[in-house]
């Protein structure tokens, strides 16, 4: 694990969307694994601002997202879907038919979870996966418990998700109670992992992951037995840290 600290999250997320860049420069048909959230809003517009500079071109690569809340229309200004679609995917020249997202309105929610991990298989894998990172260790919505041999799943969310993500409904009176969610075994397949966490918030968890065991009742301990793996952190967060 390289931990890489940044005075700002703005200098983090410049880096970030370099290393992305980069790697979509080298490799125009990369297969690339995204996040949602507050954390990778900085990082998209970075990206955006370099599309724009005719810095890079998505029209080749193939996208992943992590997850989406199930019962939630993808027009749904609370979906992921259209998360995407308002920080990234609107501003760029991905097509359409290369963006994927788990379906949380389909009718079999079992097989949607199937046919995207196939989907994943098919394209060869992630070869770079952006990943924030959970209060309680959940990377993508994979809370603490779940087995770390896990395809893309049905997962229920721990009530610190539900509390950390219900502020920034916008239309949603309430947040969904499922969702669907790539597993920690695919996550830990991508072949490059940039985890970006940023605030005093987050300091616990980026310390758990550090300097604590491997296991299951921490779901982000998994990314320990990775061997790509940068973690990018603000300062504000680092002055949290204990030294071990």
């Amino acid at each position: 694990m390289d931990l890489i600290v940044f005075n700002t999250k703005n200098e983090a997320n410049v880096y970030v969307a370099g290393l992305i860049v980069q790697e979509i420069n080298k490799n125009a048909f990369l297969t690339l694994g995204l996040a949602t959230g507050e954390t990778p809003k900085g990082i998209y517009n970075d990206l955006i601002k370099r599309y724009r500079e005719n810095k890079v071109s998505f029209k080749n690569i193939t996208t992943f997202n992590l997850d989406e809340y199930i019962g939630l229309h993808p027009e749904s200004p609370d979906s992921y879907h259209f998360y995407m679609q308002e920080k990234l995917f609107n501003h760029i020249d991905c097509p359409k038919e290369n963006i994927h997202i788990p379906n949380g309105c389909a009718e079999d929610l079992n097989n949607e979870c199937e046919n995207y991990e196939k989907l994943i298989e098919e394209s060869g894998g992630i070869e770079l996966q952006l990943l924030g990172i959970g209060i309680n260790g959940h990377i993508g919505f994979n809370e603490p418990g779940t087995a770390f041999d896990t395809h893309t799943h049905i997962t229920k969310l721990a009530p610190s998700t539900i509390e950390a993500n219900t502020p920034l409904l916008v239309e949603e009176k309430k947040l969904p109670s499922h969702a669907l969610s790539m597993g920690l075994k695919t996550i830990r397949q991508a072949k490059k992992i940039i985890l970006v966490a940023f605030g005093k918030q987050k300091a616990d968890a980026i310390q758990r992951l550090l300097n604590g065991e491997v296991s299951e009742g921490f779901p982000a301990s998994i990314l320990k037995r990775h061997s790509d793996i940068k973690i990018v952190i603000d300062s504000e967060l680092n002055n949290e840290l204990k030294v071990e």
